[in-house]
C-alpha cells in the first residue's frame, strides 16, 4: 500500500485528491494547521475513513513538517497548502510570501533531510499556478512561456516554482511543478468569485438575496473541474522522470459567461439586473486573460480534462441550490 502526505488537505484540491488516492488504495495522511476550530467542511467525510489520518503541521514551521514526514513515511508528498486567495495577497503580502514561497522551501528541506536520514525516496508535487503567467506574454501559455506574475500571490508561487526546479537539479529529487490553470468544484471556498456566483444565484432562486456584488466582469479564465485536475497531479508523480506540466482546458471564458450559465440554471435569461459591481473587488493589477496549453500533459501523461465549462458551472449551482433546500 502506497502512502501519501497531502498538505492543505482541507481545501478544495486537497479533499478531492484525498478521495482519489483513497480510491486508488493509498494510505493517506492529511496535514492541517492547529486551530481552535477545525475547518473540515470539505473533509468531514474523511474523519472515519479507514486509511486516512489527519496530522498537525504548518508551512511556517519546518520542524513540524519533518515530524509529519516521520509520522507518515510517505512515498508521495503533495503540497497544496497555501494562502490561496489572490485578492488577499495585496493585503497580506508578507504572510502570502512566507507560506506560498518560503513555506515550500521549508518543505523541500524537510524532505531532503528526511531522505538523507532514512534513505527513502519521496516523490514531490508542488501546486504551481497559472497566476505566474499573469501578463500572458504568450496566449495560450505553456511550460516554456515566460512568466510575468501580477500579484504577490503569483510572485510567491513563482519563487516556489524555481525552488522546486533547483532542488530537482541540485539534489536529484523527484520534484514536479503542476502549473494548473483555474479549476473549480462544489467545494470551492465562498470567497472565490465562482462560488460567490453559484451561491448567490442559489440564494436569489430561493428568495434570500436580490443581487450579487462582484468586481471585474470582463476578466477571462481557463476554467476546469477540480476532480479532473487532481488526477493530473497524481499522474505527474507516476512518470519515470520528474517534470513540470501545464494543466488546462485550452478555453477561456469571462465572468459574464459564468454568470449567463449560472442564471440559466435557475431559468433567468437576463442576469444583469441581479449583478452589481463593487470597486473593492477589483485587483490593483488585473490579469485580464488566462488560457493554457496542456499539449505536453496530454502527449506525455495521457491527461485531458473530462468536464466541460458548462457542466462545471451547472454542477456548482445545483450543489448550492440543494444546500438551501436542507
Amino acid at each position: 500500500m502506497k502512502r501519501a502526505l497531502i498538505t492543505g488537505v482541507n481545501g478544495m484540491d486537497g479533499s478531492h485528491l484525498a478521495d482519489l488516492l483513497l480510491d486508488k488504495g493509498y494510505e493517506v495522511y492529511g496535514v492541517e494547521r492547529r486551530s481552535s476550530s477545525k475547518n473540515r467542511i470539505n473533509t468531514a467525510h474523511l474523519e472515519e475513513a479507514e486509511h486516512f489520518q489527519f496530522l498537525i503541521a504548518d508551512m511556517t514551521d519546518q520542524n513540524s513538517l519533518y515530524r509529519a514526514l516521520k509520522a507518515s513515511s510517505p512515498d508521495e508528498v503533495y503540497n497544496l497548502a497555501a494562502q490561496s486567495f489572490v485578492g488577499s495577497s495585496w493585503s497580506i503580502p508578507q504572510q502570502t510570501s512566507d507560506v506560498n514561497g518560503i513555506g515550500v522551501l521549508r518543505l523541500l528541506e524537510a524532505i531532503r533531510e528526511y531522505q538523507q536520514d532514512t534513505g527513502k525516496e519521496i516523490r514531490f508535487y508542488q501546486a504551481s499556478t497559472s497566476e505566474m503567467f499573469g501578463q500572458m506574454v504568450e496566449n495560450p501559455s505553456k511550460e516554456t512561456t515566460p512568466f510575468y506574475p501580477r500579484s504577490p500571490y503569483g510572485v510567491a508561487k513563482l519563487y516556489a516554482y524555481w525552488m522546486v526546479k533547483n532542488y530537482r537539479e541540485s539534489h536529484d529529487m523527484f520534484a514536479c511543478n503542476g502549473i494548473l490553470f483555474n479549476h473549480e468544484s462544489e467545494r470551492r471556498g465562498i470567497e472565490f468569485v465562482t462560488r460567490k456566483i453559484s451561491d448567490g444565484v442559489a440564494q436569489i432562486a430561493k428568495g434570500l438575496e436580490d443581487i450579487i456584488m462582484l468586481g471585474n466582469l470582463e476578466s477571462k479564465r481557463d476554467w476546469g473541474y477540480a476532480p479532473d485536475y487532481v488526477e493530473g497531479m497524481w499522474l505527474m508523480l507516476q512518470q519515470d522522470e520528474p517534470d513540470d506540466y501545464v494543466l488546462a482546458t485550452g478555453e477561456s471564458h469571462s465572468i459574464g459567461d459564468f454568470l449567463e450559465i449560472a442564471f440559466d440554471e435557475i431559468g433567468i435569461e437576463d442576469w444583469k439586473p441581479f449583478v452589481g459591481q463593487d470597486p473593492r473587488f477589483f485587483r490593483p493589477a488585473e490579469v485580464d486573460v488566462l488560457r493554457g496549453d496542456a499539449t505536453k500533459a496530454k502527449e506525455k501523461m495521457g491527461w485531458t480534462p473530462k468536464t466541460s465549462f458548462e457542466d462545471l458551472v451547472r454542477k456548482m449551482v445545483r450543489n448550492d441550490l440543494e444546500k438551501y433546500d436542507v
